[in-house]
């Protein structure tokens, strides 16, 4: 899973590649919004403080619990 952040309304920010260009890609509610070049740019339609990164946890399969049969 790529990281990103998400935000109140549906807002989902994520790095995205445009024409060789680093963006920042602002969806709302799955659908393309705008692509920013700078964080100044996704302030304009969502406040920064607002925001909050998804973080993927490791996943350890030696910590699930097995049905024994």
């Amino acid at each position: 899973m790529e990281r990103h952040w998400v935000g109140p309304g549906g807002y989902t920010i994520t790095p995205a590649l445009r024409a060789g260009r680093q963006v920042l890609r602002i969806r709302r509610h799955g659908w393309l919004v705008a692509d920013c070049v700078s964080v100044e740019q996704v302030s304009r339609f969502v406040d920064l403080a607002d925001l909050c990164e998804v973080i993927p946890l490791p996943r350890r399969d030696s910590d699930r619990w097995m049905a024994v049969t």
